[in-house]
């Protein structure tokens, strides 16, 4: 099981991707991380299609769904709630915006909103129990980042919206979002960079060269080219259908 906190009011707790087509995004991801999937559910109220949970040794791990037309295919981190109407009220004083659908199934209920940068993001008010059951391992979801031109502007907003503290990282450029004192995500600031503002998804490898790799052999592309960065390899991988998500393994460790 994770070791990372994901059922916690304000803790990150799921990750997924909607794609055009969810069965070839199921086939590129499922060879690119070794994961199973679970038989298609339908996408939540108002949305066509469906959706998958993806599983790593029998645990969930990720799920990919079916895109609304005209949208571009992406990961969305989903944010544990306790009562989604109010926290969706909170948004909207804190300068976010509801995108819709919001979903209001008796099991799972969540929503899709925007930052006051117009990133989205979910909601996820659900139970304990909900979430991803793997994390932090290869070939699972190891963290999500806050790519902004504004990282003050992040931190009222998602301060106001899930109590993050922001606690920089000495030499490096990017500060970790805290919550209880444990790490809960990461913003970078991407002012004077040509990246528009997103949240990225970043997932653990074991060797990031062999997966940038097969995610080309599979008919992806490479972003970013591998790189070291403190304690870490990464690289950025782009999906069949346009979908972007990065992926990290720990550094070897010279005696």
């Amino acid at each position: 099981m994770t070791a990372r906190d994901t059922s916690s009011v304000g803790a990150p707790c799921w990750v997924d991707t909607w794609q055009p087509d969810p069965r070839a995004a199921k086939d590129f991801y499922g060879q690119l991380f070794g994961w199973t999937f679970d038989d298609p559910v339908p996408m939540p109220s108002g949305l066509d299609g469906d959706y998958y949970s993806a599983r790593l040794r029998g645990q969930l791990v990720a799920g990919i769904g079916q895109s609304p037309p005209q949208s571009p295919p992406g990961w969305l981190t989903h944010v544990r709630v306790h009562d989604l109407g109010e926290s969706l009220a909170r948004a909207e004083r804190a300068g976010g915006k509801g995108l819709g659908p919001a979903d209001d199934g008796p099991e799972v209920r969540f929503a899709v909103l925007a930052d006051p940068a117009g990133v989205p993001f979910c909601l996820r008010q659900s139970g304990a129990g909900d979430g991803v059951e793997l994390a932090d391992e290869p070939n699972c979801w190891a963290m999500s980042s806050l790519h902004i031109p504004d990282v003050g502007q992040a931190q009222a907003f998602y301060g106001a919206m899930f109590g993050w503290e922001l606690k920089a990282v000495p030499d490096a450029p990017f500060s970790l979002w805290l919550l209880a004192d444990r790490v809960v995500a990461v913003v970078a600031a991407t002012d004077g960079v040509e990246v528009p503002p997103h949240w990225s998804v970043n997932f653990a490898v074991r060797d990031a060269d062999a997966t940038a790799e097969r995610a080309v052999a599979l008919g992806g592309g490479v972003l970013m080219a591998p790189a070291d960065t403190p304690g870490f390899r990464s690289a950025v991988i782009k999906d069949p259908q346009g979908g972007v998500v990065a992926v990290s393994a720990t550094a070897a460790v010279i005696p």
